[in-house]
């Protein structure tokens, strides 16, 4: 009698039994590989984590997620090596893995592109949570930044969620970001009005109000020459949280100057003729 009559003539669980004896090594041998390959990947990850943690370059979100990733790879790593250790064929099942993830990122092809731009926003630091910001439709303060979809508290306060990929193939404006902004005001005056006069009381307003700064110096200067007016524009720094309570405190002021000072701030006037028919 053959050895595979043998075989087939035990019953199963003494062909089970048989099997374990003749494998035992190739058994324990994957065992372990198993155990040490997880540990492994566990203590790699977690090291990973920790050093990107520490380089104020990544965010948290983006330690977490590189750091996973590895652990996923090492783990997809340490299966095909414990599969080797039976004799199966790995290339076969690298081809099926590498097919499957073709598929999958085919099919998750926006959501992967969330990702991507999510990864590059943590990365590269447009913005960061607290910060003011613009792009394209939306204008908000940033609340958070996740890896699919950045939260946002508009200025009416509004609640919008953006996805990752929408903000990073805009423009964005950071308003915050430096710690110093330039403000810009025009008033119009009347063409019978004194130009130089009219830069002189702007520049004391500017000059009179403690939140302006002193270096860059403010400027006055002739903005324009429209229609019915003379454009008289000023230019001041000031910190960027005082930024938008100056611009209307100098506006309201300047109003208020002209109107002391006898300089007229022209308006569009009609003129209705009634005649008899």
């Amino acid at each position: 009698m053959t050895t595979d009559q043998t075989i087939a003539a035990l019953t199963i669980p003494e062909q089970i039994w048989l099997w374990l004896r003749l494998h035992m090594m190739d058994i324990a041998g994957a065992f372990a590989v198993l155990i040490i390959g997880l540990l492994l990947a566990g203590i790699i990850s977690r090291w990973v984590e920790r050093a990107m943690t520490r380089s104020s370059r990544f965010e948290p979100t983006v330690a977490n997620f590189l750091s996973s990733v590895v652990k996923y790879a090492l783990w997809a790593l340490v299966l095909v090596t414990v599969l080797a250790q039976f004799g199966v064929e790995t290339t076969s099942i690298l081809a099926a893995l590498g097919g499957m993830a073709l598929a999958v990122g085919l099919a998750l092809q926006g959501t992967l592109s969330n990702v991507a731009s999510g990864v590059m926003i943590l990365v590269q630091k447009p913005f960061k949570v607290g910060e003011a910001i613009s792009a394209g439709a939306v204008t908000g303060t940033v609340q958070q930044i996740g890896l699919f979809t950045t939260e946002l508290k508009q200025f009416d306060g509004l609640f919008v969620m953006v996805p990752n990929s929408e903000l990073w193939n805009q423009a964005i404006v950071n308003f915050t970001r430096h710690a110093t902004r330039r403000l810009e005001l025009v008033v119009g005056i009347g063409y019978g009005d004194s130009m130089d006069q009219a830069r002189r009381e702007l520049l004391a307003l500017a000059e009179a109000d403690d939140r302006v700064l002193d270096d860059p110096a403010p400027v006055t200067f002739v903005n324009s020459l429209d229609d019915s007016s003379v454009g008289i524009g000023m230019r001041v720094w000031c910190k960027t949280p005082d930024y938008l309570g100056l611009s209307w405190d100098l506006t309201e002021a300047a109003k208020a100057r002209f109107d002391e000072t006898g300089i007229s701030i022209p308006f569009p006037q009609r003129e209705i003729v009634q005649r008899s028919a």
